[in-house]
């Protein structure tokens, strides 16, 4: 088939088929038509083969086309999008070998690394100073091509009159890590953007951390040696026709009109909660309470920005820590593929700079540059960490930023950033033990610093302990999912999806008088239960519990579709709250509750005691001398109401605060 038959061809199916649109491109002053593979196909095969085998050719004969459409307005270099390539052009990045060269492809793969957008010459035009001859010249190689010879005979020394620029930018896909075996390693690949596919809008698809699919044409680059001669290696990169998001963002996902009803309408029923609830894991028996905190964490609080110019965060951070085999890990994959961005990251796996944010040697420009970790990827996303306990105590310390002030400040080789991660984060861990102790408080068996645990609004403890009822119900739960009982899904994975990124979208929510009463009223109902006298009295909630609150108010809310924050809001993010704190947050001392148990890790009835404590040492000093026999301390202890393993645990304390020492056996002495 030549040119002009092709060219013939094409204005043909643009006439039939993409009329309306062309005409739309041409209106709006873009310079780019997407068309449909399957469309060409069905219209003719031939030329389809045609564009497979020889794409650079076919693409300019429709580019031609396109341009020479209708009344002539049209932009001069025209770019055909070619989308919707047939199951044969797929292939992996690792199957690519030279006989691919030249020909149409279509791969999928997460992009590495990114460079700036920079200009590149495609065309440049010369004059001859002896005759006046103009010589135009392609620039289709990297290196900048002038004219050798004129028809005048004259030999170099040309003058250039104009040169055409596009923008261009590389980028570097690497395979998605499902479509690998075990053991291999993902290859590589680099790959050139022109024209409109760095535009500002396409740019934000290709954000290092994206997962892409992408129309490309593969050419072979010479590797040029030292001496400025070229290798007999070539190196390989792809020219780029198309490329689309394969993981959207919540503003990607298109939501039609028959799917906006089904929003509208499941927003007014009256189960709304029950069926989220039940659609968000419902191969995992129980935890309702847990997945009703899951679905209002993915959905979110409202992040305001206040006049003095602090940030105050919307997302609702949750922490499950609970027995081996309690379901943990499946609720967190589960609500990794739910959520419509969303990473999973394994604690042992995981660094401080994979989490937040790496410097490496920039391969295309040279020097250093970002590379953007878990946390800074899930941005207005989520981030789920599983066995969180198993990181290691430094790379934990990178998440304390991140999780309140929402930013990621980078200073390293030369390099200061802040990066924004307004991110949720899902954390999973076991005990310190490896299962709860039944007869031991839980807060004391959380094996995570106490900085940490504060930043997070809900926690739950699982626990796994035989009972004959409940035990009957989940063995007879999970066998029938073995018989391949389906659990059938209140809400589709598709509808969730679309519905969750719909709300965050679009619902910003006030706190109505009512709401805020509900929540003041509280929140002063349990400041006033502290125990103790006024000095040690416990603190059982405080200011964090009560923005987590707000935030969970909100998060109900949203989910209603209500633009106020209503009292039955209120409620369902108080019964969530108070759920928690009697779990992790009472003092068994005296059964009170007390917000330092977790934050802290001693309570204030303890600090209490532990105060007396220090007293009698300062009394004994001054009757006894110096050293101290422990036996009168514990005598002393004994008559104010401290018990003996106590007194140990509290002697061991001050030890290690550096308060006292055991200059001899039996014997304390104060520093």
């Amino acid at each position: 088939m030549d040119a002009a038959e092709q060219v013939r061809k094409f204005e043909e199916f643009f006439d039939t088929h993409y009329r309306a649109e062309l005409a739309e491109q041409i209106r709006k002053g873009h310079d780019f038509l997407a068309i449909d593979f399957s469309k060409l196909s069905q219209f003719d095969p031939d030329l389809t083969t045609v564009l497979l085998e020889d794409p650079e050719n076919t693409l300019k004969a429709g580019e031609i086309a396109a341009s020479s459409f209708g009344s002539g307005r049209q932009p001069t270099g025209f770019s055909l999008r070619i989308s919707n390539v047939p199951e044969p052009q797929r292939i992996m990045i690792r199957d690519i070998r030279s006989k691919h060269i030249g020909k149409l492809l279509y791969m999928q793969g997460l992009v590495r690394q990114k460079t700036d957008v920079r200009p590149q010459v495609t065309s440049s035009r010369f004059e001859c100073p002896s005759c006046g001859n103009i010589i135009p010249i392609l620039q289709l190689d990297t290196k900048f091509r002038e004219p050798t010879s004129c028809g005048c005979g004259r030999k170099g020394k040309f003058r250039l009159l104009s040169k055409e620029l596009v923008d261009a930018q590389g980028i570097v896909l690497e395979e998605v890590p499902e479509q690998l075996d075990g053991g291999e390693q993902p290859k590589r690949m680099n790959i050139l953007l022109k024209k409109d596919l760095v535009s500002p809008m396409s740019d934000k698809k290709t954000n290092p951390g994206a997962k892409v699919g992408m129309v490309g044409i593969l050419k072979e680059v010479p590797i040029l040696a030292k001496d400025g001669g070229k290798l007999t290696k070539f190196d390989l990169v792809i020219d780029a026709n198309h490329i689309h998001p394969m993981e959207e963002g919540f503003g990607d996902l298109q939501i039609s009109e028959e799917e906006m009803k089904q929003i509208k309408k499941l927003s007014k029923d009256k189960l709304l909660f029950e069926k989220f609830t039940k659609s968000i894991a419902p191969s995992i028996y129980g935890h309702e309470k847990i997945k009703e905190a899951l679905v209002l964490q993915l959905v979110g609080g409202v992040r305001q920005m206040r006049k003095d110019g602090v940030a105050t965060r919307g997302d609702i951070h949750i922490l499950l820590i609970g027995d081996p085999g309690s379901g943990k890990s499946q609720l967190l994959k589960r609500i990794s593929v739910v959520a419509p961005k969303a990473r999973y990251v394994s604690g042992k796996g995981a660094t401080g700079a994979g989490l937040t944010a790496a410097v490496v040697k920039d391969e295309f420009l040279g020097g250093w540059s970002l590379e953007a970790g878990a946390l800074v990827l899930a941005n207005q996303g989520i981030c789920v960490i599983d066995e969180l306990d198993k990181m290691d105590k430094d790379d934990r310390a990178a998440m304390h930023e991140a999780l309140e002030q929402q930013t990621i400040s980078i200073s390293k080789a030369n390099i200061q950033a802040t990066l924004r991660s307004e991110t949720t984060l899902l954390a999973a861990a076991n005990p310190k033990l490896g299962r709860f102790d039944p007869f031991e408080n839980i807060a004391k068996q959380i094996d995570l610093p106490n900085t940490l645990i504060n930043r997070f609004d809900l926690i739950f403890p699982i626990k796994d302990m035989p009972n004959e009822e409940k035990d009957d119900k989940l063995a007879s739960f999970i066998l029938g999912l073995h018989k391949q009982e389906a659990t059938e899904q209140e809400i589709s994975k598709d509808l969730l999806r679309k519905y969750i990124a719909y709300v965050k979208k679009n619902i910003v929510p006030k706190l109505t008088d009512e709401a805020v009463k509900e929540i003041k009223k509280y929140y002063m109902k349990m400041r006033s239960s502290g125990e103790g006298d006024s000095s040690y009295k416990a603190v059982p909630i405080s200011a964090r519990q009560l923005e987590a609150l707000v935030r969970l108010a909100e998060a109900s809310a949203k989910l209603r579709l209500s633009q106020t924050v209503e009292k039955e809001d209120a409620e369902r993010a108080v019964e969530l709250l108070n759920y928690c704190l009697l779990q992790i947050g009472i003092d068994p001392a005296t059964g009170k509750m007390d917000i330092d148990r977790i934050t802290t890790g001693i309570t204030a009835s303890q600090r209490g005691k532990l105060h007396v404590l220090k007293e009698i040492i300062i009394e004994l000093e001054n009757l006894v001398g110096k050293a101290i026999p422990f036996k009168e301390i514990e005598n002393a202890a004994k008559e104010k109401g401290i018990e003996g393993a106590q007194i140990e645990e509290f002697i061991e304390r001050l030890k290690r605060d550096g308060e006292i020492f055991e200059p001899r056996q039996g014997f304390i002495s104060r520093l």
